[in-house]
């Protein structure tokens, strides 16, 4: 009477079955590893932009240093220690159409300042001067929505929408409003524009 031998795998089979696990191992270690890369550049991206925002902050407080510093060169550079780790940051200064005014540019990096590469973070913003004091705009009423230049000036021949925002006739759109604190015709009185006063 003839056994029939133990069925299991051959070597070409065994072979076979590695090389798909290896494949699979592969293909999870790249993703694991793509997720953390991701995970750590969203970390230090958030922490530069941090730093870039709380230098703006530093230079807006600091006006009398930085009207000092931009007087002699286009900007400042320095280090600091942050979530234990050392970051170094360029500011620059820029001219704006506003002469009061003038745009602050800070760029971060991870690393001292030897660290070269493209910054991890950018923020940008402005200092100086108003250029009219706060809450002195044209606005004749704002529960309607309108504002002096457009509610004081309708189409020539409209009826006038009633009140005494409306001046029927005025025919053109840039008619000169009406200074509706005492009725009189003209433009609205303006605050002059204070001057920049180091802190």
């Amino acid at each position: 009477m003839r056994h029939r031998p133990d069925g299991g795998f051959t070597l070409v089979e065994v072979l076979v079955a590695l090389v798909v696990v290896a494949i699979g191992l592969a293909a999870l270690m790249v993703a694991v590893s793509g997720t953390a890369r991701t995970s750590g550049y969203l970390r230090d991206k958030t922490l530069a932009q941090w730093i870039a925002l709380n230098r703006l902050a530093e230079v807006r407080l600091t006006v009398n240093k930085v009207a000092q510093s931009s007087s002699s060169s286009n900007g400042d550079t320095g280090e600091l220690q942050f979530a234990s780790r050392t970051w170094h940051y360029d500011t620059r200064y820029y001219d704006t159409q506003f002469q009061s005014t003038k745009r602050i540019v800070v760029r971060v990096w991870a690393g001292d300042a030897k660290t070269k590469g493209n910054p991890v973070a950018e923020a940008t913003g402005f200092y100086g001067s108003g250029l009219s004091i706060p809450g002195n705009s044209n606005a004749s009423d704002w529960t309607q929505g309108n504002t002096a230049a457009s509610a004081n000036c309708t189409p020539a021949g409209a009826p006038s929408s009633g009140g005494s925002l409306s001046t029927p006739g005025a025919g053109t759109a840039n008619c000169i409003p009406t200074n509706t604190v005492n009725g009189t015709s003209g433009v609205l009185p303006q605050a002059p524009t204070p001057p920049i006063t180091p802190q």
